[in-house]
């Protein structure tokens, strides 16, 4: 049984907790109050209906129906109920049903006039949310009439038969034939893309911005409100022309009466730029006041259109049947311009005799038969021909072949004869028609072209739609098959039914000043005149509304931040300040105030925007995105590629010096995008071509190593982070930027000590302030933050893991280890001995920057100084290459570089010399070279103490490493042990020192395995503790690697007789405690503790002090040491002697690179 209940909201009576209670109740299958208004008992099966009277209007708690907030989550709660396994993910991943009811209810009206004409009702209805209106219009209205209105223009009634004069009814066929081929492909592609997913309202700008991305996006959105804005230029000066020229000529401000060439152009050119400026003002006013008004007179333009072209046909139906009357008066071949006269004729016969005409006056000083006149009117007759003949007349042969003039040339007949000296000069110009611009074919194509413009009236018109996805296809193609066969069929016709010299006749004025397509239209000239002023004025209008919306939408997506003020508007979301732009952008284009000059400038724009339409169907084609699956199957990437190859070869065709600026132009505004806009991701086209092209790059560099010559250091680049994962060392991407004169690539590595699970936000954020740090520091490249269960793992995880196929770091750069002689860093230095095996092992070079926090920020800069180079051994060229790469960039450019390598007793070091400044001249380093002469040389007293402080320090690290027990017997026995050495040794001796630089002792713990940390009581800090108290020689306590199981498998007797009396190589040494200021007064009594210590640690010892004595010797004021590093020692009980002897070795200098090759050559002499 099947029962209802209804849930009332009241005024108060019930709180709505109550309320949701017993809905909650209801839902999970109990009966409900009977205050609920059950009716019935069974409650299996319910249907609730939740009733909220506030507003009147019922809504169904259904997980199917896109209700109200609240019901939502009502119903999310009811699918929980029967979707358990699944309920906690409820919050990220809702219902289907709830998808579905969220899609059912899309609505992608367009906001401008629906929005406008609704404005005033917004105030009173503003606290209810309007009934969405679905959009009606179908197929016919919605895309096909547009389109028609759109692509029929000015150029049609006003420059068509003037085409067809000059470029011949063959070339004008040509031109008509590319043009439409181009917008045929155009709108194939367009097709695909528009019937890819629903287009909101935005038409081609959203087409081409999510096809291709914002950047192309933005450049070719801006290129097409351009390409818009000055079509409605073109519309108005197209208005004003027949304004002036047919339809009122003495309306003209500056007449043109008594005036001749120049002068009578530019007054015609004045007039126009006054009364376009005039008619720019009014339909921009009336487009912000009323454009629902503009919307509404659309059809009564369209009619305009379609009835002057019906009149054109049923003229040249007519022109067989009964050509019409339109005389063309020439004398001799040159065609006269008929205004001042009446008769075609120099005399007449009358009862009186003959009378002279008024041509006669025209070419003669006085009415009279004996006047002096023209030679040329002398010499040639007057003859008078039918300027249309008609289509049965055969005059198509005469115009199939064009006729191409200079400016001011004669309008001369064809296949008449003229009697005409050579050397005669031209008089009386203005008596004849003359050319007024230099014409050739490629003018005649970007004329032209704007007539074919207009094919996104539909789809611009999207949101209007019932079904787009269906009506675009069909109404463009419908639309564009239409308009190219009336323009085919036009050309051919105007050519078979109308004198050459009246096609080539621009303005009419051998036909009275008719407008030449209006003599061949039936029943009257007028019918076109009017109904193409009415039709220009409506474009012009349509233009001005258009335009404004386009440029708003772009400002609303936010990609370009200079045109966010033009996102605004008036409250109903009227553009105002776009449309300010607008008319200011129109109006550059009526100051050029020539229909002929201004059609080619709005081709450029369409044609760039045809042609990235083209290169988006065929990219989506060519990378077979998973998400491309178009309604519309009937396209090809090769069609595409087609109308692409067209628009770029039209663009050029037409001129190239505007195809370059307009390039220029969007080139600038995708860069400009590219780094000033917001970022966007709109899973376009251009970045799957990167993926694409990246894929292909990394499977080529996959085939083999690169060549020496190729080698480019490709850093990872390891940072740490503080406890808010900040990068401690920023100075360290600061040089990783200077280090980038090579291009190569860029890691930035850190790592997080955990489980990723529980530190996952910590590595995000760890990679925001690395990304940031980057943008900071201008480092190119990529970031990464690995998180494992300690530090060294995930060092060595991201040394082994960063980087893919071939394009793979070559180059560690990590800093060396602040403080590693404190107590709590005893970790930080052996990770970083690690590092230095590892890398050795990956063949990776290694640059460790010494006092990192010294070296220069990118913003510093170095005037004069020297980079040093202390070579060494080779290491494959590293230390050449590097100061090199350096001096690229603009902190290093002033600095000279220098080499210096070493010399032993058994080198010639003038040969090396000569051999260094060789080598380097090959290499095309420019650096200055010196080799320096080490002497063999007895080891020094100091050496011997630095050893024994080492050796001293070395061994009380390795004691951290014991238990507590054996850790207090060892105390004792060393205490004892180091007090009677100091009474035999130097009884003045109060107190004693571990090393004289060490700092004050500190502690840390240290990673131990499981086993050991377990059976490890004390805490690391009272372990040093102990030793603290019960020893004076404290050292920091860094401890050594812990014991093997085989150690720690012995008796603590042996395990203390290993730690203290065993060196690295077996040797005995003596307890520490002699390596003091006080015990050094007496150096002979300390021989034997010296003849005891580990002669390999002695003579290495020998070697870093040496090196450095020298290197301080000669570079102590170098802005930058290169020096080679020693590599890391095989058996790692010698690991902290291995940190000092480099820190012996760098001692005493500001700025130190220490570099490690990576086991091949990286520079070579060879081009």
């Amino acid at each position: 049984m099947s029962q209802r209940f209804t849930v009332s909201k009241s005024d108060g009576a019930r709180r709505p907790s109550d309320i949701q209670g017993e809905v909650n109740q209801l839902f999970e299958g109990d009966e409900p109050p009977t205050s609920s208004g059950a009716e019935g008992e069974d409650a299996a099966g319910t249907e609730a209906v939740v009733v909220l009277r506030g507003d009147s209007n019922p809504k169904e708690s259904s997980p199917f129906i896109n209700s109200s907030d609240a019901a939502a989550e009502k119903s999310q709660q009811y699918d929980g109920k029967h979707m358990a396994l699944f309920e906690e993910e409820m919050d990220t991943s809702p219902m289907v049903s709830s998808l579905l009811s969220s899609l059912a209810n899309y609505s992608n009206l367009p906001q401008g006039s629906k929005e406008h004409e609704e404005a005033e009702n917004n105030e009173a209805e503003s606290s209810r949310k309007k009934p969405v209106k679905a959009p009606q219009l179908g197929t016919l209205m919605g895309v096909y009439l547009p389109c028609i209105q759109n692509i029929f223009g000015v150029i049609l009634f006003l420059r068509m038969t003037w085409l067809v004069g000059i470029g011949g009814v063959i070339g004008t066929f040509i031109i008509v034939f590319m043009c439409c081929a181009t917008t045929m492909l155009t709108a194939i592609s367009m097709s695909a893309i528009a019937t890819n997913g629903v287009v909101p309202a935005g038409g081609s700008y959203y087409m081409i911005s999510r096809s291709l991305g914002p950047e192309f996006g933005g450049a070719v959105g801006i290129c097409f409100y351009l390409g818009t804005t000055y079509a409605g230029a073109m519309y108005i000066l197209g208005a004003i022309e027949l304004l002036l020229i047919y339809i009122a000529p003495k309306a003209a401000i500056f007449p043109l009466e008594g005036l001749e060439g120049a002068e009578a152009e530019a007054a015609l050119l004045n007039n126009m730029r006054v009364y376009g400026t005039i008619l720019l003002t009014s339909m921009a006013t009336v487009v912000f006041v009323g454009v629902k008004y503009v919307n509404k007179l659309a059809l009564v333009f369209l009619a305009c259109v379609i009835l002057s072209i019906l009149a054109v046909y049923a003229g040249v139906i007519k022109t067989g049947i009964d050509p019409p009357d339109f005389p063309v008066c020439v004398l001799g071949n040159r065609t006269l311009v008929w205004k001042t006269f009446d008769v075609c004729a120099k005399t007449i016969e009358t009862a009186n005799g003959t009378v002279t005409t008024q041509l006669w006056s025209m070419f003669c000083d006085s009415p009279f038969l004996n006047a002096t006149c023209d030679k040329y009117f002398v010499a040639n007759n007057v003859s008078q021909i039918q300027g249309i003949p008609g289509v049965t007349s055969g005059i198509l042969a005469e115009n199939l072949f064009g006729t191409y003039y200079e400016k001011g040339d004669l309008i001369a007949r064809k296949n008449m004869q003229s009697a005409e000296e050579p050397d005669d000069t031209l008089t009386n110009s203005n008596r004849y028609v003359l050319a007024d611009i230099t014409s050739f074919f490629t003018l005649l194509v970007g004329i032209y072209f704007p007539s074919v413009t207009g094919i996104m009236a539909g789809s611009n018109r999207s949101g209007d739609l019932r079904d787009a996805q269906k009506s675009i296809p069909i109404g463009t193609i419908a639309a564009i098959t239409t308009t190219s066969t009336v323009y085919m069929s036009s050309v051919i016709l105007f050519g078979a039914c109308i004198e050459g010299v009246v096609l080539r006749d621009k303005f009419g004025e051998g036909v009275h000043g008719n407008l030449v397509i209006g003599t061949l239209a039936w029943p009257s000239p007028w019918v076109i005149v009017i109904g193409s002023f009415f039709s220009t004025c409506g474009a012009g209008l349509q233009s001005l509304t258009g335009a404004p919306r386009l440029l708003q939408a772009i400002a609303k997506d936010g990609i370009v931040p200079a045109l966010r003020i033009f996102g605004h508007g008036k409250a109903n979301g009227e553009p105002t300040w776009s449309l300010l732009l607008t008319a200011f952008i129109c109006e550059t284009g009526i100051l050029i105030a020539s229909l002929d000059a201004v059609a080619p400038i709005l081709s450029m724009f369409f044609l760039m925007c045809y042609m990235f339409v083209n290169l988006a169907c065929a990219l989506q084609t060519l990378l077979r995105t998973p998400n491309w699956r178009p309604r519309f199957k009937f396209y090809h990437w090769t069609l595409s590629f087609l109308g692409m190859s067209l628009c770029l070869t039209l663009m050029f065709i037409c001129s190239w010096y505007y195809a370059i600026i307009a390039m220029a132009i969007a080139g600038s505004i995708y860069k400009y995008i590219e780094f000033a806009g917001a970022e966007k991701e709109w899973g376009d086209g251009i970045r799957g071509l990167s993926l694409s092209a990246a894929r292909y790059a990394l499977m080529r560099l996959e085939e083999g190593p690169p060549h020496t010559k190729n080698w480019r250091p490709q850093l990872l680049v390891l940072v740490s982070t503080d406890g808010e994962q900040n990068v401690e060392q920023p100075r360290l991407l600061s040089l990783t930027n200077q280090l980038k004169a090579g291009k190569g690539l860029t890691i930035v590595g850190t790592a997080l000590e955990g489980t990723y699970l529980e530190n996952s936000e910590q590595a995000q954020r760890a990679e925001q302030a690395l990304h940031k740090l980057m943008e900071t520091e201008k480092v190119k490249g990529f970031c990464q933050v690995t998180v494992s269960s300690n530090m060294r793992d995930a060092t060595s995880h991201l040394l082994q893991a960063s980087g893919l196929g071939g394009l793979k770091h070559n180059a560690v750069l990590v800093s060396w280890p602040r403080n590693w002689k404190q107590g709590d860093e005893h970790q930080t230095w052996r990770n970083f001995i690690e590092l230095v095996r590892e890398t050795t092992a990956a063949h990776l070079a290694l640059l460790v920057p010494k006092n990192i926090s010294a070296f220069p920020s990118n913003g510093e800069r170095f005037t004069e100084g020297h980079i040093d180079v202390w070579w060494i051994v080779h290491d494959g060229g590293m230390l050449m290459l590097l100061p090199f790469l350096l001096r690229q960039h603009k902190v290093w450019r002033k600095c000279k570089m220098r080499i210096f390598t070493v010399a032993q007793m058994d080198d010639n070091s003038i040969q090396m010399k000569k051999d260094l400044t060789t080598f380097l001249y090959h290499l095309r380093i420019d650096a200055m070279v010196e080799v320096v002469e080490m002497h063999d040389s007895d080891i020094s007293a100091y050496t011997y103490e630095k050893t024994l402080v080492m050796e001293q320090r070395s061994q009380m690290l390795k004691q951290i490493n014991l238990t507590k027990t054996e850790r207090e017997r060892e105390i004792q026995s060393i205490t004892d042990s180091s007090r009677g050495s100091i009474r035999r040794k130097n009884p003045a001796a109060v107190t004693t020192q571990l090393s004289v630089t060490e700092e004050p002792p500190a502690a840390s713990k240290e990673e131990k395995p499981e086993e050991e940390s377990a059976s490890s009581p004390v805490s690391p800090p009272a372990q040093v503790q102990l030793i603290h108290d019960n020893t004076t020689p404290a050292s920091p306590a860094t401890p050594a690697t812990p014991l093997t199981p085989t150690e720690g498998a012995q008796s603590p007797g042996e395990q203390v007789q290993m730690t203290w009396t065993e060196k690295c190589d077996g040797e005995p040494a003596k307890p520490p405690g002699a390596a003091t200021p006080e015990g050094i007064k007496d150096i002979f009594n300390m021989k034997p503790e010296w003849e005891n210590l580990n002669q390999s640690n002695v003579r290495r010892m020998h070697t870093a002090l040496r090196l450095n004595e020298v290197i301080i010797k000669k570079s102590s004021e170098a802005k930058l040491v290169l020096l080679n590093m020693p590599g890391a020692p095989k058996n790692r009980t010698g690991d902290e002697n291995y940190m000092e002897f480099l820190e012996v070795l760098t001692e005493g200098l500001n700025r130190v690179l220490l570099v490690r090759g990576g086991g091949r050559e990286v520079i070579t002499i060879y081009s």
